[in-house]
């Protein structure tokens, strides 16, 4: 297509795809290669598909302007193909009635007022707290919760000190309850939550208290129920999907047969083109690409080198390369699971050009010894292992967490359900889920929660069962437990800087005692080393030996047994420590801690 610099084709009709409102009608504008003919229907001229033909451009597109189609109107397209008469959804519909029903053209505009100027907090002073909107906010029985309910609950998540809200996809989905991990419609967000405006108020919100927003994005497959992409302009081959997927074995996935065809330009730009208009006409802050292990292999496999899928790592590539381009403060994190260095690594040298990458090894190498019901089965070694993983060097180029969407669903459940199913109240859930807070908070990497985890909330996750926010109130204690760990964590105080920086020294493992001891620093000296300590067993120890880096006081400035958080916390043992004269476990200095059972206190030196 030829364009001009004016935002226009030589046609007159404005650049882009799908519907482009102006003032003067609308320019629609659609990808059919084997169409014979293409028009547009809708509320504008009594949907009849002769009123407004579309005009065949290059390389398969068609276009045309209607000067009565405005904003709020519905519309389709309907797409001959020989014998075949074909109604279909506008692939880039911006807006939609619902996942099976008509497009609706959409007037991107939108008053962002102050949060247009909103700047994300740096990469290693985020902490997510991953979202799903139909459960965050709502009441048992209804409809799902919708990003208006949501936006109720940000004051609670400023003061709790998240600083990026991850929402789990909003994309148009089948019927209203979903994980959202099904797109029908990647461009448009889902009707039941309150469709594009209300996502883009709900943004605007959040910037306003001072967080991000990152987004969810499915790109490894689509659909696959209510799924107008397939057999789009009625060409396929065999039983597959035709122009948007692959046409042969390279479409399976564990999703549906919809992987897309990452190696068709047309295709390649529109999930570009998708990735773009969240940062753009969204103002999210950053993208979270679903299961990209599905995007660079066929199978799952990344040591089959049969099943790679170049393609697919090149679309990663040219996305990512473009977003920093772009807009240089986002953030793009990967979900792989496999550990693959290659994802972080930049694009200049062949790697995917992500940020960060989910940890999957930090979640289950610390899970097991969290749970296990016997102390002596509780492993020191791979809670070394979870805290020293890191990919190129970069502490931040990972995402650490017990608990995630993937972690807490599909046959697994939640931290407090697995320790003692039914009794998320008790004790030894309250210690040990608190436990593994605590070193999600103070290892290396960007700290993610999930929606309810700081409250205990029970079982597993299931899109229609709401949050319990009762739960908030009555355990108001534990909640103040992750606030203060989110405020050291961040160096809210100024004396915890250690937490924010690079290094790590995991310099005691007591596999008998079940006793993990590490150092955190960006810099080093006052105000920035921290040590913490944890407990894994169910036994109080007083004066017991580690390793400090340097002499003089060193203050607690946390104590995940600490009374205020929870009335059966009684006989407080941890208290500031004096530096001793001697090495301990390779450090200048020894200090004599206590620790209360199932425990992690956090120590520093004011500045």
């Amino acid at each position: 297509m030829a364009h001009q610099d004016d935002g226009k084709t030589d046609r007159g009709r404005l650049k882009g795809m799908g519907a482009l409102p102006h003032e003067g009608g609308t320019t629609f504008r659609v990808w059919a290669p084997h169409a014979d003919s293409v028009s547009v229907t809708g509320s504008f001229n009594d949907c009849s598909p002769e009123a407004d033909p579309l005009s065949s451009e290059q390389d398969g597109y068609w276009a045309g302007d209607v000067d009565e189609a405005r904003p709020g109107d519905g519309y389709t397209y309907q797409i001959v193909n020989g014998d075949q008469t074909l109604e279909k959804i506008d692939p880039y519909a911006r807006q939609a009635t619902r996942s099976d029903g008509i497009g609706v053209i959409h007037d991107p505009a939108f008053d962002w007022g102050e949060g247009d100027a909103f700047a994300m907090a740096p990469q290693n002073e985020l902490v997510i707290y991953e979202m799903h909107v139909g459960t965050f906010h709502d009441e048992p029985g209804g409809g799902p919760g919708d990003f208006s309910s949501a936006i109720e609950k940000l004051p609670y998540l400023q003061d709790l000190g998240i600083t990026a809200v991850e929402v789990m996809p909003p994309m148009e989905f089948p019927g209203g309850f979903s994980w959202g991990y099904n797109p029908s419609l990647p461009f448009s967000i889902e009707s039941s939550y309150g469709g594009p405006d209300a996502f883009k108020a709900f943004v605007r919100a959040a910037h306003e208290q001072g967080m991000a927003v990152l987004l969810d994005v499915v790109y490894n497959h689509f659909g696959p129920m209510d799924l107008g992409l397939w057999r789009f302009d009625g060409w396929h081959k065999g039983d597959w999907g035709g122009i948007y997927f692959y046409n042969d074995e390279r479409a399976r996935t564990p999703w549906g047969d919809t992987r897309p065809d990452y190696g068709r330009d047309p295709v390649r730009r529109y999930i570009r083109d998708n990735a773009l208009m969240w940062l753009t006409e969204y103002h999210v802050d950053g993208l979270r690409w679903d299961m990209t292990l599905y995007i660079r292999t066929v199978d799952g496999d990344p040591g089959d080198a049969t099943g790679e899928l170049p393609d697919g790592w090149s679309l990663m590539q040219w996305a990512n390369e473009e977003v920093k381009a772009r807009m240089p403060g986002n953030i793009v994190i990967a979900e792989d699971l496999r550990g693959e260095r290659w994802i972080t690594k930049d694009v200049g040298v062949g790697g995917a050009g992500f940020d960060s990458q989910w940890s999957a090894q930090f979640a289950h190498r610390l899970r097991h010894p969290i749970v296990s019901a016997d102390d002596d089965q509780r492993d020191m070694e791979a809670v070394r292992r979870a805290l020293e993983e890191r990919f190129e060097g970069d502490a931040f180029n990972r995402v650490v967490y017990v608990e995630s969407h993937d972690e807490v669903a599909n046959g697994k459940a939640r931290v407090a359900h697995e320790i003692w199913p039914g009794h998320s109240r008790s004790w030894f859930v309250k210690k040990r889920s608190t436990l593994a807070a605590a070193l999600v908070m103070t290892a290396p990497g960007i700290p993610m929660l999930f929606q309810g985890q700081e409250f205990l909330e029970e079982k597993w996750f299931h899109d229609q069962d709401p949050l319990d926010w009762q739960r908030a109130e009555q355990l108001e204690g534990i909640v103040s437990l992750y606030r203060d760990l989110i405020a050291l964590r961040r160096n809210q105080g100024g004396t915890t800087r250690g937490l924010t920086g690079q290094h790590l020294n995991v310099y005691h493992v007591n596999d008998r005692a079940k006793v993990v001891a590490y150092h955190r620093w960006e810099e080093g000296g006052t105000g920035d080393d921290v040590v913490v300590v944890a407990n894994f067993r169910n036994e109080t120890f007083e004066d017991y030996a580690v390793g400090l880096p340097r002499g003089g006081l060193w203050s607690l400035r946390f104590d995940s047994h600490g009374a205020a958080y929870d009335d059966a916390y009684e006989g407080q043992v941890s208290e500031d420590v004096e530096a001793e004269e001697g090495e301990g476990d390779g450090l200048p200095r020894t200090g004599r801690v206590s620790l209360a059972p199932y425990s992690a206190i956090i120590l520093s030196q004011d500045g």
